[in-house]
């Protein structure tokens, strides 16, 4: 057996040998480092053997610190509730007293961004001043920030818990199936769960992004009331460090929601579940919200704007 070594700085290795057996029992006790560091890369091996050869693809990550949480067995030790408020206190303290009515020790973060902010005062309560409307998804963003357990509940300020707010039984669904990030349940019965499909550009030509209404994939594994999905309704379990990552665009202030999917396309797995539901509020007049709420032809063009330039898009389809 003959094996030789090319020079320092060279990449191959030739090894000789009449005995098929040695020549094994040598390459299974071969072993590949790279010389340059990097967290997330790859290289090729190629092997060759006569008028063959393989070429093994090697993926060279650093490994991932875990990160570990106290889930407890009660609720409140494994969801914080978080929402965010611009000038609907009344509404905000109806859905503070329905979720103490069924949760009475779970924490709830909630983003403020009023023009004149009022006192929101309780135990476990959390109740953070922002300057004036600084939109929603920055809201968004300071709510998730201040979350300590492994998953959240997002809830519309105008919500209302009832009997079937169950909130343990889609931390049930993420905790038997640990690659979802998101479940989304019902707002009276209406999923709102949507698909997304991108097709790349070819060289630097932007993509395609197709937003389908009421798609999704096939059912999730043991829950057959529960669907994947590409985006879910504005009431949601979400995994915290998998929700931090992605973010909220705090560009966007008013019209958004289906963005932070849009973001977290290939990133965050999402499924969307029928049998835990939140009521809504009856809708109440104010006009003082009204013109925040419904903006005007701006709003709607710069976020296609936003959408084109950011995520590298040729065309949007909404259907």
């Amino acid at each position: 057996m003959r094996i030789f070594c090319t020079r320092s700085g060279e990449n191959r290795l030739i090894i000789e040998s009449n005995s098929l057996i040695v020549l094994n029992d040598l390459l299974s006790k071969l072993s590949y480092r790279s010389t340059l560091y990097h967290i997330n890369t790859g290289d090729l091996a190629t092997f060759q053997f006569k008028n063959h050869e393989a070429v093994f693809p090697i993926a060279i990550k650093h490994p991932l610190i875990t990160v570990l949480y106290d889930m407890g067995t009660a609720p409140s030790s494994q969801v914080t509730i978080t929402t965010k408020t611009f000038l609907r206190y009344e509404q905000l303290k109806v859905l503070l007293d329905s979720i103490r009515k069924f949760y009475s020790s779970i924490k709830v973060i909630i983003a403020d961004d009023s023009l004149k902010p009022e006192p929101i005062r309780g135990e476990n309560i959390q109740h953070y001043i922002m300057p004036p409307a600084q939109g929603w998804f920055a809201g968004r963003n300071l709510a998730v920030s201040q979350v300590t357990t492994k998953y959240f509940m997002w809830v519309d300020d105008d919500f209302l818990f009832t009997e079937k707010t169950k909130i343990e039984k889609l931390v049930e669904v993420m905790e038997a199936v640990p690659e979802l990030m998101i479940v989304g349940g019902t707002v009276n019965g209406n999923q709102f769960h949507f698909s997304l499909i991108y097709e790349e550009g070819k060289g630097t030509e932007g993509g395609c992004l197709h937003r389908k209404s009421d798609g999704k994939f096939h059912s999730v594994p043991g829950y057959p009331q529960c669907s994947l999905a590409s985006g879910v309704v504005n009431f949601f379990l979400g995994r915290i460090d998998a929700v931090q990552r992605v973010g909220f665009d705090p560009k966007l202030l008013r019209l958004a929601h289906s963005e932070f999917f849009m973001d977290g396309l290939g990133d965050l797995l999402v499924a969307t579940c029928d049998h835990v539901s939140v009521s809504h509020q009856p809708r109440a007049r104010n006009d003082h919200y009204t013109q925040f709420r419904y903006p005007g032809k701006d709003d709607s063009e710069f976020k296609l704007q936003l959408h084109f330039f950011k995520n590298h898009l040729k065309c949007i389809k909404y259907g």
